[in-house]
Parts: structure tokens; C-alpha cells; sequence
């Protein structure tokens, strides 16, 4: 495989470059969904969209955005094997270990450092658990699940990811001994913690503890030594098969997410089909996404060498310095402008159209790169430092 001294992805290192190209792709994809949230707040969508009041350019944005999560928790969970497997056979010890330490770092870092980036409030009066929250628990939960018979591993990862709309229709109220285990396992709400405080359950985890270990136990495709024509018609056969299932299942319309409707209007029909839901991600929201991620994962692979591809894995490379770093830089931009032209969108400053927000897309990270690169280089070089692993 072709790596770059820009780069730190060889095999050598139990890294494989198709792989941080994905999540270098991916946490590009967020990057728009994130400068959308900041600077076009005025036309805040729900979840699922509705349609009828949604322009095609801010649905097809969102759309675009959904793929990043699950393919990240996915990849995640994969990289966890990687990482388990790098003395050459699996030692499940490392990897629960790892995780553990991982997932703690990471649940503590969505509290402080990336909470405070969305709401520059210390202490905050709002908690917004969210993408990093919810990986750090997922890595928990793989961190006992790894001990698992692979198959059994699987198993509870399907049943998680297809099962959980089951349990839609399940809800409990506030002052019910469940209601806070269920607001995180299941049902996005607010849970009072204090009378200045109170936390938003914005990713329930239970389908993404599925995803993260069905990408483990998707491991033994990329570990060392693996047969690379094996592994890519694995990953045809489960990316095809996945999408094949999400247009049959949408196609019947009884189950896997909120109906969809025939209107009058194609577009909007065909907005209607692919307006799936996030908060808790349903069976069809993953089932999409993710065969359209190891399609890409496929793809990547074969075409890793491509120039253009590198600059895409050094973002990939280095995904929790890049969150954090993208997160303040689209604050203090949303303060300066705020502070330059005041508040232009009723409360709000942001953009008149979603093409202004493609532009401040496009450009980031152009501008952000030399940084990115910069550190990844310097994790690179650095292996003696134990912390740097964690970004």
C-alpha cells in the first residue's frame, strides 16, 4: 500500500490508508453540517425533516451529513481491532483496556472542552451530549462486548441496530426510575440535573453500541496479512446488501423509520423517501449510510494512491484534533462576524442562503489544513507521547 511521509497511515503501523480517507471524507461532510448549524441557525430543521418546508439545497445538505456518524462509530469499532491486533494476533485485553480509557476520555471531553465550544458557558446552564459522547459510551460498551464469541458479537449488533424501532413506542415519564436510563438508551429528551442545569440526550445510544460492534467484528477483513480481494468483496457484498435492504424495507413502508409519502411533486416525493431519522438513528438511517460507507471504504481502497486522496487521509488521520479545533475556530468566526455586522437573521447573525454556507464550507478546510497537517506530522513523529493517541 502507498503511504506518504505527510501521512502517518502504513500497514506497518496497523493503520490502512482507505481508512482514514473515509473518516477524513466523512468528518469533511460534518465540517458542512457544522457551519450550517452556525451560521444558518435561522432555518433550524427537526428530526426527521419536514419536508414541505425544507428548501432541496438545506435537505440534500442535511442528507449529505447523515452518512458521518454511523460510518464513524463503524469505523471506530474497526479501528479498536486494529488496534487490538497490532502484535499480530487479537488480544482482547488491549483492546478492552484501550477502550475503556478511550471511551472515559471521551465521555469527560464532551462535558468540558466540546460543550463549552458550543456554548462558551462555564459553568453551563445546557449539556448537549452528543457525537462524541455518545462514541465515548459506545467505546464502554465494546470494552466488555469484545469478550464475546465473534458471532455472538454480531448478533447482538444486528439485533441492536434492527430491533431497537421496536421499542419506539416505549417511553418513561420524569420522576420514573427508568426515565434517565432511557432518555440515554433510547429517547432524545432533556434530563434536569440541577436548577441551572440540565443535559440534552441528543444521540440515544443503544443502535450505535450495534454499529461500533459490527464494525469490530468486521476486523478480521483489514487485519494484517488479510487476503485484500477477500476483503473487498466482503465489503461489495455487505454495502450492496445493506442498501438493497433499505430500498425494499422503505419500499414497504412498515417499518425501519417514520412512513414516507407519494406527493404530487417527484422531488418531493423522493425527499420524503429519503428523509430518514437520526435521534435514535433508525434501522433504515443505518442501513443506508452504512452501505454506502463500506462502498466507499471499497472504493478507496483500490484507489488510495490518487494524489488527491492524501490531503483527505491527513484530516482522517488526526478526526479528534480536527473536532475539537474546527469547533472554536466556527465560534470565535460566528462571534467576529456578530460583533462586525450584528444580528442580521432576526436574533441571529448567519447567511442569507445555503450557498454562502457551501462557500465557508469549501474554504475551512483549505485554511485549516497546514494546522492539521502540522499536528498530524507531530503525532507522527512523537509515538513516545501516550496522550497524543487519544486525538
Amino acid at each position: 500500500m502507498t503511504s506518504d511521509r505527510n501521512i502517518p497511515a502504513n500497514p506497518s503501523q496497523g493503520r490502512l490508508l482507505s481508512i482514514d480517507i473515509l473518516r477524513g471524507m466523512v468528518i469533511l461532510f460534518m465540517l458542512l453540517d457544522h457551519v450550517r448549524e452556525t451560521f444558518f441557525l435561522h432555518h433550524q430543521v427537526p428530526d426527521p425533516m419536514v419536508v414541505a418546508n425544507t428548501p432541496p439545497d438545506l435537505f440534500f445538505s442535511r442528507i449529505l451529513a447523515h452518512l458521518c456518524a454511523p460510518i464513524f462509530v463503524f469505523l471506530t469499532g474497526l479501528s479498536a481491532y486494529l488496534y487490538a491486533t497490532k502484535s499480530g494476533e487479537e488480544s482482547r485485553q488491549a483492546a478492552s483496556s484501550f477502550l475503556w480509557r478511550r471511551g472515559l476520555f471521551l465521555v469527560l471531553l464532551e462535558v468540558t472542552v466540546i460543550n463549552f465550544a458550543w456554548t462558551f458557558q462555564f459553568p453551563p446552564a445546557k449539556l448537549f451530549l452528543q457525537v462524541i459522547w455518545i462514541i465515548g459510551l459506545s467505546m464502554l460498551a465494546l470494552a466488555a462486548l469484545v469478550w464475546l464469541p465473534r458471532r455472538v458479537l454480531i448478533a447482538v449488533g444486528v439485533a441492536l441496530v434492527a430491533g431497537h424501532n421496536l421499542l419506539d413506542g416505549v417511553h418513561f415519564a420524569e420522576g420514573h426510575p427508568l426515565h434517565v436510563i432511557w432518555a440515554v438508551l433510547h429517547e432524545r429528551t432533556w434530563l434536569v440535573i440541577s436548577e441551572t442545569m440540565k443535559a440534552r440526550t441528543s444521540y440515544p445510544l443503544m443502535p450505535w453500541i450495534g454499529l461500533i460492534a459490527l464494525g469490530y467484528a468486521a476486523g478480521p477483513w483489514f487485519r494484517k496479512g488479510s487476503d485484500a480481494a477477500m476483503r473487498q468483496r466482503h465489503l461489495l457484498v455487505a454495502g450492496l446488501g445493506l442498501i438493497a435492504g433499505f430500498f425494499v424495507l422503505r419500499a414497504l413502508n412498515i417499518y425501519g423509520d417514520k412512513p414516507w409519502v407519494a406527493d404530487e411533486s417527484t422531488l418531493l416525493t423522493v425527499m420524503s423517501f429519503f428523509n430518514l431519522t437520526k435521534y435514535p438513528p433508525s434501522l433504515l438511517f443505518c442501513a443506508f449510510n452504512l452501505g454506502i460507507g463500506l462502498l466507499l471504504l471499497r472504493a478507496f481502497e483500490r484507489i488510495q494512491g490518487a494524489c488527491w486522496l492524501k490531503p483527505v487521509a491527513v484530516f482522517g488521520s488526526v478526526p479528534m484534533f480536527f473536532y475539537i479545533l474546527h469547533l472554536y475556530v466556527l465560534k470565535f468566526l460566528y462571534l467576529a462576524c456578530s460583533a462586525l455586522w450584528g444580528s442580521n437573521q432576526g436574533e441571529l447573525f448567519g447567511f442569507d442562503s445555503m450557498p454562502a454556507v457551501w462557500a465557508c464550507w469549501i474554504a475551512l478546510p483549505f485554511a485549516l489544513y497546514p494546522i492539521v497537517r502540522a499536528f498530524a506530522n507531530f503525532k507522527a513523529r512523537r509515538r513516545d507521547i501516550a496522550w497524543l493517541k487519544y486525538l
